[in-house]
C-alpha cells in the first residue's frame, strides 16, 4: 500500500484555507519554510509523520482528518466527499443526488455478477 500524499496535500490546503491561514503563517507556526508548505500541498515533497503532526496541531484537526482516504476501506473518506458534493446543493439537489446514488446502488446489487467480490456489497 502506498501513501496519496497528493491527497494529503490537497487535505492540508483545504483546511488551511478553510481556516484562512496562508501558507507563510502555517509555515511559521511549524518552523518550516514556505517552499516547503507549498510542496506538501502539491506532493512534491512527501511530509514526514512528524511534520504531518506538527502541521495537523497547527490547523487544530487532527492527523486522522490528514490521513482520511489513506487506508483501504475506509468508509469515512467516502463520507466526506459525499458530504463535500452535497454540501452547495439546495434541497431539491440533494433529493435528486439521493434518489440517484439509491438507483445505483439498487442496480449495483441487481447486477452482482458485474462486481468481481459481489458478496462484500
Amino acid at each position: 500500500m502506498s501513501i496519496n500524499f497528493k491527497l494529503i496535500g490537497r487535505r492540508v490546503k483545504e483546511i488551511r484555507n478553510l481556516k484562512k491561514i496562508s501558507q507563510a503563517t502555517l509555515a511559521e507556526m511549524i518552523d518550516m519554510s514556505v517552499p516547503y508548505i507549498s510542496h506538501i500541498e502539491t506532493a512534491t515533497k512527501q511530509a514526514s509523520l512528524t511534520t504531518l503532526v506538527l502541521i495537523a496541531n497547527a490547523l487544530g484537526v487532527t492527523a486522522d482528518t490528514l490521513l482520511v482516504g489513506n487506508q483501504t476501506n475506509d468508509q469515512e473518506e467516502c463520507r466526506l466527499e459525499f458530504a463535500r458534493l452535497i454540501d452547495d446543493c439546495n434541497s431539491d439537489e440533494r433529493r435528486f443526488i439521493f434518489e440517484m446514488a439509491s438507483a445505483a446502488k439498487n442496480s449495483l446489487r441487481i447486477n452482482c455478477w458485474l462486481q468481481p467480490n459481489s458478496e462484500e456489497i
